[in-house]
């Protein structure tokens, strides 16, 4: 009930917040964060891009987040740290408004629907754009950036999709309205730059070295939007969305219309290790402690 947020917060009239999406496991030996260390530096490194300081430091953050989950008995859930300004003077100018920071974790299944995993999603190319490079930078996770994901995801829900996918000012595949794609063509693995407005994922990241262990070559290269409808596989990556194949772009199929091989290879590594099933090889998962620790603030 102490959880509030003033009516004229910053954050809430001009978007001034930085977040960050993680997923916490159930494995066999008790709940397990997925790649903490590196969400919390892209927080951070976000926040710096719109000079905004963080009230805690590295260490202070892990805490909390262990904390929110064991305080709320929670074995696999979804973590939402969010740093925003909160009430200080009217106006744009954000430098005089406080930064506050609150952790939530909550239980949260499949993002695209129970079977989406298993049967693969539908989605669209999106008439609307990212923004350029020149403008709202998409490698900052920022609350206001999601505005363009609205639309990108209101556009596609409407029309019968399950997701839209962006292509980025000059007409290249971008992403997602909250993911990372990745498309499949003669066993090669492409996946959008940085250049083409997108957010770099962690587990775009996380799969990258996967498939490059597996043997695949991934490039990361400009994706021309005909790719799309003639490449032999395609997924989504991303936090919410983990690996999820797209089986029609456009109602065009993808490939069969059915996840691909690769696809469904990287789908049983990537969950293999989050859920404990396999090695943790890359040092991947923090283990929540079984104590609930004190934090300041």
């Amino acid at each position: 009930e102490k959880a509030t947020v003033h009516v004229l917060a910053h954050a809430l009239h001009y978007g001034s917040g930085l977040f960050e999406g993680i997923r916490c496991y159930r494995t066999p030996k008790g709940p397990a964060v997925f790649r903490l260390p590196e969400h919390l530096k892209r927080l951070e490194n976000s926040c710096k891009v719109y000079r905004m300081a963080i009230p805690f430091n590295r260490d202070e953050l892990t805490r909390a987040v262990f904390d929110a989950i064991r305080s709320n008995d929670l074995e696999e859930c979804y973590i939402r740290p969010i740093v925003f300004r909160g009430f200080g003077t009217a106006g744009i100018n954000p430098l005089k408004s406080p930064v506050e920071t609150v952790i939530a974790v909550w239980p949260w299944g499949r993002y695209l629907g129970d079977d989406a995993i298993e049967e693969g999603v539908e989605a669209c190319v999106s008439t609307w754009r990212r923004a350029g490079l020149g403008g709202s930078p998409a490698l900052a996770k920022a609350t206001g950036n999601y505005l363009n994901s609205q639309l990108i995801k209101m556009e596609a829900v409407s029309n019968g999709y399950a997701e839209g996918i962006a292509l980025d000012t000059h007409g290249y595949v971008s992403e997602g309205s909250g993911e990372n794609i990745f498309i499949v063509q003669d066993e090669v693995l492409y996946t959008p730059p940085v250049s083409s407005s997108i957010l770099p994922g962690i587990t775009r990241d996380s799969i990258m070295k996967l498939a490059g262990e597996m043997g695949f070559e991934v490039r990361k290269v400009a994706i021309p939007r005909g790719m799309l409808y003639t490449c032999d596989e395609a997924f989504f990556s991303g936090t919410a969305v983990e690996i999820t194949p797209i089986r029609s772009i456009d109602r065009v199929p993808v490939g069969e219309g059915r996840p691909g091989p690769i696809t469904r290879r990287l789908i049983k590594e990537f969950l293999g290790i989050t859920r404990g099933e396999l090695p943790d090889r890359h040092g991947w998962l923090s283990p929540v402690p079984a104590a609930v620790e004190q934090t300041a603030g």
